[in-house]
This record gives C-alpha cells, structure tokens and sequence, in this order.
C-alpha cells in the first residue's frame, strides 16, 4: 500500500498510458519493496530504486534467473521450461557456459556484419520517407532494425526476417489487440505464439543441419559443444528464440522511444544534428529514457530483507529499470532528456554478469538508425498522436507518425 493506494503494475493500462513513471515515483519515495497484489492472492515483490536493483542483478546467492525473465513468460506452471537452456533462465556457474557459447553470435565481425546490413535497409527506409513526405516510423522505419539484425545474424532473406518480426511482434504483444486478436485465454495467446517461433526455428534448423559450417548463428549453435556434448535441439531453439526476441524487438522500440524524445525536446534534436559527434552519449540517454525492458524477473533462493521488508525464499521478485533509471538518487533531474548526461551509468542492458550480452550489437544498431537521421538532412515533426504498445515488459508503440516539415 502505497500513499495513494493500490498500484498493479500487472495492468498493462498503466503502461500504456505513460502512468507508469508516476507510480514509480510513488513507490520510489513510500515502498520501494512493494508487494505488487494478484488476482489470485499470489502477486510479485517489486524492487523499484537504483541501489536496491542493481544489487539484486549482482546477488546470485539470493536472485535465480532460472525461472525466466518474465512474468508469467512461460504458458506452463511449474517453472520455465528453457531454465538452464536459455541464457537469461540460468544462474552461475550453468550461465557461464552458455554465456561463452552465446560470445561467437555477438563477435565483434557479427556486429559489423549487422551494421553493415541494417545501413543499407535504413538508406532505402529514408529514401521512401523523403518521397512520400513522412511514416509510420513504428510500422515503416524502425522494424528496418531486427530485420537487418535477423538477416545477418541467422542468413535468411528479407522477407523470411520481416516474418519472424512478425512472430516475435505478436509474442511480445500477446496482450495488445493491434498486434494479436483477444479472443481467447491470454495464456493460450502466449503458448500459440511461443510454438509459432519455435516452429519456425525449427524448420530452419532441419534446413540447416547438413550446413554446419554456415557462419550464422544456427551454424555456431550447431558447432557448440556444451560440457563437451553438441547441444540438443531444445537448447538450439531455445537461444535462437532468445536472440531473435530478446535482442531484437527491444532496438526497435528504444529507436521509437529515442525519436519521439529528440522531436519533442526539438533543442537536443538540433544539438546531436549540429554536433554529430554526441550520438555516443545520445544514445545512452536514449536508452536510460526508454528502459526499453521495464524489469526483469527473479526468484529468491533464500530469505532477504530489504529496507526491513522480509522476503521469503520461492518468492517472485521484479527489478525494475524502468523506474531506476529515473531514480534521482542516481541521476540529476531524471525526468529531463539530456543528450550530455554524465555519468549515465543506466541499468537498460542490466548489470553484472547478466548484462545483455547483445549490448554491443544493440547499439551498433542504434548509431545506424539515428545516423541516417542525422544524415537524411530531413527536419521531421509528429503528425499525429502515437500510440504505446500495451505490455508492462516491453516499453514501446505501435504506431508513431511522422512527417517531414522541410
């Protein structure tokens, strides 16, 4: 209970309204460890303060990642099925391994093959922005990014990629009827869009079997060795789901977030235009202003206590970077979008060894869209209202037009 009541951070209304950043400053200043209420009396602790997130991204002893990442990310009860498989569901020293397996897809020439693909994407994207005076940059513009990504990373066309944006689009918005029908259990909606990913993964992977020496991600999946054993099928998919979602919706929707900040604060868009040289520390604004990935999930291991709250072991507990990345305990004037910030030590790719492992190839991504922005010599402005995905994980829209003014 906080000074104004209940908040749910379950219900995705709050996020989609942007009512989220006032109820974190809520929970920030009166209960940072809140006990977030449930429909069935079950519920999830939220930890909702800087200090207190980060040094729960960094406490392996008392925070298991291996029950997922996200609420109720499983269609199963019991747990996560990917835990110990999946990277983001496994805890030390299992992470470890699967973390040096996962290194080859993120190498640094990956990363360059990325950047190179989604340059050329970006430059027909501005080119079709230029002659039709404007987009949905949400639906025409920012998608050019996992798309790109996708077609370096696994080897597929253009068209197979755009399918598997679709795919992940639907199994992050299973709660948001633009991107996926309500018509049935919310839990059946998540497992029908978990199975069409694995499907197609699948299909791609008997594709590949006889191609092992491909220089794409299925490729290096198919030459892992994982205690000196290949890795099983189940694992394969598991972390090529893990790349395909995790590491690509999430620039798409920081670009979205990046740019409606930068037209709406029209004096730092015209700082980075001037002085291209900021985007570094541009883009790292962006991504403490989007916080892209609200939180992520972890199960307590052992009984904790937290500013005198007790938390039990088995409990579900939430580590919010969205609202420690408004934190004015870490950051000077936090609500204001400042290009030059610093230090901007924002927790958006988390902390520790669970730090996004494709942060690097994130931000390539990222420098590629606002540089061809930057580039277009285009001056944009909204033309309408856009409108927030409705999910309380990912933070992103749906819609976002733009036009060019001139």
């Amino acid at each position: 209970m906080t000074s104004t009541g209940v908040i749910d951070l379950n219900d995705v209304e709050l996020f989609a309204s942007e009512g989220h950043h006032a109820a974190f400053r809520e929970l920030r200043a009166h209960a940072p460890v809140y006990r977030n209420p449930g429909p069935d009396g079950s519920g999830f602790w939220a930890l909702t303060r800087y200090e207190d997130v980060l040094a729960a991204y960094r406490d392996h002893d008392t925070y298991s990642s291996a029950h997922g990442a996200i609420l109720g990310g499983s269609f199963r009860t019991g747990g996560d099925t990917a835990s110990g498989d999946m990277l983001v569901a496994s805890d030390p020293p299992r992470h470890r391994m699967l973390r040096r397996l996962m290194h080859p897809p993120f190498s640094p020439s990956m990363v360059a093959r990325v950047s190179t693909q989604v340059r050329s994407l970006l430059a027909e994207g501005v080119a079709r922005m230029r002659q039709e005076g404007g987009c949905d940059f949400a639906l025409d513009f920012a998608p050019l990014l996992p798309v790109g990504a996708l077609m370096a990373l696994f080897g597929v066309g253009a068209s197979d990629a755009r399918h598997i944006v679709g795919l992940t689009r639907r199994m992050v918005g299973y709660r948001d009827p633009a991107l996926c029908p309500q018509d049935d259990d919310e839990r059946l909606r998540l497992a029908h869009a978990q199975a069409d990913i694995f499907e197609y993964f699948a299909d791609l992977l008997d594709e590949r079997r006889d191609e092992p020496d491909r220089d794409d991600v299925l490729g290096m999946l198919l030459r892992a060795r994982l205690n000196g054993l290949p890795l099983d099928d189940t694992q394969i998919l598991y972390n090529c789901m893990n790349i395909a979602v995790g590491g690509n919706e999430t620039s798409s929707y920081t670009t979205c977030a990046g740019f409606l900040a930068l037209l709406r604060n029209p004096g730092e868009w015209r700082r980075l235009r001037e002085d291209p040289g900021l985007l570094p520390g541009a883009l790292e604004e962006i991504l403490r202003w989007s916080s892209t990935n609200a939180y992520v999930q972890r199960v307590t291991l052992r009984d904790t206590r937290i500013h005198g709250v007790e938390i039990p072991a088995g409990e579900i507990v939430t580590l919010w970077n969205v609202s420690a990345n408004r934190d004015p305990g870490q950051f000077r004037e936090p609500d204001r979008f400042d290009i030059t910030r610093d230090p901007n030590r924002h927790l958006s790719f988390g902390s520790g060894v669970h730090r996004c492992i494709g942060a690097p190839t994130g931000n390539a991504e990222l420098a590629e869209a606002f540089t061809a922005l930057i580039e277009s010599g285009s001056a944009f402005r909204t033309a309408g209202d856009p409108v927030r995905l409705r999910s309380n994980f990912i933070l992103g829209f749906t819609s976002m037009p733009i036009e060019i003014a001139g």
